[in-house]
Order: structure tokens, then C-alpha cells, then sequence
């Protein structure tokens, strides 16, 4: 049960940075491009990778600390930085083909299902 409470609770955290830092992204640079979401995706995925080489070289590798900070606080903040080190984990393992292959599936078919979605949507409500 407390690990439940731990990812809920970094990811509440992270959600409320998400919107602040989206919001923030919108009124200085406009609606035009998603500015926010774009800041929210790069600075996740820097922190998912500062945060698990600490964790694992200097931090013992706690499993609470995991939980709140990478599932929770930057699951909440942005599920791409979970995705990156999805990526990074298969290409240090060697296997370069098939990360690449793994995120542009995983973008190809996740924005093909949004269209897809968007459409099952309208359809239902027309």
C-alpha cells in the first residue's frame, strides 16, 4: 500500500508542474506551437536520465525513491520521459534496430490511434 501512495503522490506533483510549466509555455510563447508540452517532454526525459544513473550509482538503487520519483513525479510530469528510457534501455542493450523500430512504432501507431479515436469519436456523436 505505500508504494501506491508513494506514485500517487509524485504523481500528483508532477501533474501540477506539467500544468503550470504548459501553461507558462502558452503565455510566453502563444498558442501557435505546443511550446509547454515540448519542455515538459525534453526536461522529463533529462531527468528520468540523471535521476536513474543517481539512483543507481550513488543511491542504491532504493525502490521507494524509484516509485515516487521516476514512476510517480515524472510519470505524472510526462510519460515520454518513461518512453525515452524505454528507448535507452534496449539501445544499451545492444539492440539499436530494434529501439529505433520501437519508438517510431510507438509514435507512428500512438498518434494513429489518437486520429483514430478522434474519428471513432466524431462518428458516435454525429
Amino acid at each position: 500500500m505505500m508504494h501506491l501512495l508513494l506514485v500517487a503522490a509524485g504523481g500528483g506533483a508532477g501533474a501540477v508542474c506539467r500544468h503550470l510549466i504548459s501553461l507558462a509555455g502558452l503565455r510566453l510563447m502563444g498558442p501557435s506551437f505546443p511550446w509547454g508540452t515540448l519542455t515538459v517532454n525534453v526536461l522529463g526525459s533529462l531527468i528520468m536520465g540523471l535521476f536513474i544513473e543517481l539512483l543507481a550509482q550513488k543511491l542504491q538503487g532504493s525502490t521507494e525513491l524509484r516509485l515516487l520519483i521516476a514512476t510517480g513525479f515524472l510519470g505524472g510530469f510526462t510519460t515520454f520521459s518513461s518512453f525515452s528510457l524505454d528507448v535507452a534501455v534496449i539501445w544499451e542493450r545492444g539492440e539499436m534496430w530494434l529501439a529505433v523500430t520501437y519508438a517510431l512504432v510507438s509514435v507512428v501507431l500512438s498518434i494513429g490511434a489518437l486520429f483514430g479515436g478522434l474519428a471513432l469519436a466524431r462518428q458516435v456523436l454525429a
